[in-house]
């Protein structure tokens, strides 16, 4: 087959997938009539309960007189409050990312000297093999940077003489190595695309060993390696809010599925990847950026309530953006009255927009966010509580850091390594059974018949 017509969808594919599509579709009937929970949570968006983690506690109600009864949204990081954290970390001007993820992997904060030396730990992985991204990274770049994080990941396991490993203190080194190695293998994954589809000048920077996690994206990323406080401390605080975040959401649970099976470090995380390269996982807050470009080339007056409201109106019946029916960033499989990281990133968001000039788009946003509650109650009659997500606002603040949309997923990925290496560990050291929920077949039997007679 030629490079030419690899992708080419043929009519014989198309009659292919239409008998796929006439043997495949289930009755939704079904669904209730087995009372199956799908997406693994039931009616009201609790999700079934399929394991236990020490690693972080997402809470979005409280239990009243037996009853389930919506709450403020609360995160925990190995049982403290996110939002003390970052109000530790802010309140003393230094970066949190490193800290965190010490916690996560540990359990524990660590002291001053124990943070100092992590810290140097992960600097001295912070190097990739010889020629790699020569010879690996430079060669037929994805225009996906997920799928080439993906792929550097998975080429990675040729250079490590102990890739199938499993020992704890493998893993262990394993992880850190990869914790260390996101921000290069990201950043330099999308300079080669540019230069090689683009035509834009190449520049490889190498690390800084002085530089946090935040910073190092903004040097490695940026021709002149400049960047202002406020904007690496912003960064910062969105890898914080973006590491953890329970082990059911997909791509942790993705992590425990595969690590269970015991198959290798590369191949747990570059399936991870695979979860959270989806746009209903990590990819929701370059929709919200979408959606509020086009929100803004359609409203002739970005502080008029009623066109506002109209607008959303529209989007929920189908009628504008991707006519998909959704306000993206608005609203979250667990959380109802609030997300506590949406929370902590607005006032963060607030200080950015002012340092850019970009605080009549500030104000939209909050107009959305104040307004899409109340459409989306009327239009779809759902009263639980709906409220802006983290991607409401993480979209807007990558944008203000002139950071390119293709980067947005691959920077939560690399927030989300800490929380992926985690879970990873806990599963291997608590060496459960493999992950094998039940479906339930409802196949009609049939009598086979041989080809001759069909």
């Amino acid at each position: 087959m030629s490079k030419n017509n690899f992708s080419n969808i043929t009519p014989e594919i198309m009659a292919l997938t239409d008998l796929c599509k006439n043997n495949s579709a289930i009755d939704p009937s079904l669904y209730t009539k087995y009372d199956v929970k799908r997406g693994l949570r039931d009616v009201s968006g609790k999700g079934v309960l399929t394991g236990l983690t020490e690693i972080a506690e997402v809470r979005s109600y409280t239990i009243v007189d037996s009853e389930y009864v919506p709450c403020e949204g609360k995160l925990f990081y190995r049982g403290i409050d996110i939002e003390h954290i970052v109000d530790g970390f802010i309140k003393e001007n230094r970066f949190g990312f490193e800290e965190i993820t010490y916690l996560l992997l540990f359990g524990q904060l660590p002291n001053k000297d124990e943070l100092q030396n992590f810290q140097h730990l992960l600097n001295e992985y912070r190097s990739l093999p010889t020629s790699f991204v020569r010879d690996i990274i430079m060669k037929a770049p994805s225009r996906d940077m997920m799928n080439t994080l993906a792929r550097s990941v998975l080429t990675l396991y040729s250079y490590d003489d102990k890739a199938d490993d499993i020992t704890l203190p493998n893993v262990m080194r394993q992880s850190l190595q990869l914790i260390s190695l996101f921000p290069l293998l990201s950043v330099y994954g999308y300079q080669a695309y540019r230069h090689y589809h683009d035509g834009q000048s190449l520049f490889i920077h190498t690390p800084d060993p002085s530089l946090s996690t935040a910073e190092l994206i903004l040097h490695l990323l940026r021709p002149d390696s400049k960047y202002t406080p406020l904007e690496a401390k912003i960064l910062d605080v969105a890898l914080v809010l973006h590491a953890e975040h329970g082990g059911g959401n997909n791509s942790s649970f993705t992590t425990h599925v595969v690590t269970s099976t015991g198959t290798d470090t590369y191949s747990s995380v570059a399936a991870s990847l695979g979860s959270l390269k989806g746009p209903k996982h990590g990819g929701a807050n370059i929709k919200v950026v979408q959606m509020f470009e086009d929100m803004k080339t359609t409203l002739t007056n970005w502080e008029d309530e009623d066109e506002i409201k109209n607008y959303l109106t529209a989007l929920l019946n189908k009628q504008a953006f991707d006519k998909a029916g959704l306000i993206y960033g608005m609203g979250h499989a667990v959380y109802s009255i609030s997300d506590p990281r949406a929370n902590i990133f607005k006032n963060f968001v607030l200080k950015l927009s002012e340092e850019k000039g970009r605080t009549k788009e500030f104000k939209l946003y909050s107009m959305v966010e104040q307004l899409a509650p109340e459409i989306i109650a009327k239009e779809r009659q759902i009263y639980k509580g709906v409220s802006a997500n983290v991607d409401f606002y993480s979209g807007f603040v990558y944008s203000m850091l002139d950071l390119p949309i293709e980067l947005y997923t691959p920077i939560f990925a690399i927030a989300r390594i800490s929380g992926w290496s985690a879970h990873r560990i806990e599963e291997l050291i608590n060496a459960g059974k493999i992950i094998r929920p039940a479906y339930k077949s409802v196949a009609k039997h049939k009598e086979y018949v041989e080809i001759s007679n069909r």
